[in-house]
């Protein structure tokens, strides 16, 4: 009953689309609707018994490991059948105004700190890469865990159980507007602003528009530009959608390196979730749902993988309107997990 509460309550302040909740003209946005704005079928493919597709839903997705028909949990014990599909447990929304909540209806809040830190981009187009400009936006990380609230989809025990967050906002965070503080964070990425460790981003970039991007090189986000540094700067701004998905990349990159994002999927998350401190960027997809959902079908598809061009997927996005610059997301998360009964279930 609590859990059909939940999703009912869930339902009903999310469902209906909503103006801005308050008379911020600087802030605008709009409650997600779960049935319509979701590309739902980001969840597939669905996968049981290691290797045998349920459904599919001509989705993507990687070989992340393990055949096996059947898997075996010890911490609390349980016999299960391997099974793998892509959950949406998180969102995220990208604005130009600090404290601004595009995907809580456009609600803006007094941040007290950083409240002059707005997004801009810049006119000057002499950056470092070629002629493109230079960008600053701010970010919101949402957990929305809406297939386990709404009880969509196989046990519990396979689903984020977290209750809905707001566990990280960029203007509270030092490291955002600071790109030698964030460097402290992953002295790794140094090595990699050399031209050789660029150039590899047209590998990374073509391998994201032909499937899923490559986890070797894990100092970019194909054509999103430069995963490093993990702030909201972006010297080479290209488009507010390419933008907004690197500041989303980055945002899940900053977590992982922090401990405070664990991965979902492979073999060691039949059991359990584990740290994983340099992300796979494989294991996310996104899709858009502000300020125009992503619900219709490229090729087939609805949801794109870290790195893809945003060039078929950014028509319409840029329109001359209060909060043109804001843009939410919707993200997807592989998960590989062992389904079955433990004991006192």
């Amino acid at each position: 009953m609590k859990k059909l509460l939940a999703a009912f309550g869930l339902l009903i302040g999310m469902c209906f689309t909503s103006s801005a909740a308050n008379a911020d003209a600087l802030c605008q946005g709009k409650f997600p609707n779960l049935i319509t704005d979701v590309c739902w079928s980001c969840v597939m493919p669905i996968k049981l018994f290691g290797s045998t597709t349920l459904l599919s839903g001509g989705q993507e997705d990687f070989d992340s490991g393990g055949n096996s028909p059947v898997c075996f949990c010890d911490n609390p014990p349980k016999v299960g059948i391997p099974t793998s599909f892509w959950e949406m447990d998180m969102m995220t929304d990208v604005t130009a105004v600090p404290g601004c909540f595009p995907l809580l209806g456009g609600v803006r809040v007094n941040v007290g700190v950083n409240s002059g830190a707005f997004g801009q981009v810049s006119d000057d187009q002499s950056g470092e890469i070629g002629s493109t400009r230079a960008s600053f936006m701010q970010v919101n990380l949402y957990i929305n865990p809406a297939l386990y609230v709404m009880g969509a989809i196989l046990d519990d025990s396979c689903l984020d159980q977290r209750g809905i967050d707001i566990p990280w906002v960029s203007f509270a965070d030092p490291t955002h507007n600071d790109d030698e503080l964030s460097g402290i964070m992953t002295p790794y990425a140094f090595p990699f602003g050399g031209m050789v460790a660029i150039g590899a981003m047209s590998a990374d970039a073509v391998a994201a528009t032909a499937g899923f991007p490559l986890p070797e090189i894990f100092w970019a986000a194909g054509a999103y530009g430069h995963m490093y540094p993990l702030t909201g700067n972006n010297e080479a701004h290209l488009s507010m959608e390419q933008t907004a998905r690197l500041q989303t990349t980055r945002v899940l990159a900053k977590l992982h390196a922090a401990g405070t994002q664990w991965s979902a999927f492979g073999s060691d998350a039949m059991c359990r979730y584990y740290p994983q401190i340099i992300m796979d960027k494989r294991q996310y997809k996104f899709t858009r749902l502000y300020p125009t959902p992503q619900t219709v079908k490229i090729n087939g598809k609805c949801c794109d993988p870290i790195g893809r061009s945003p060039i078929l997927t950014q028509t319409n996005t840029e329109l001359p309107m209060p909060g043109w610059r804001d843009f939410g997301y919707a993200i997807f998360r592989k998960r590989d997990c062992c389904s079955g009964a433990t004991p006192g279930h």
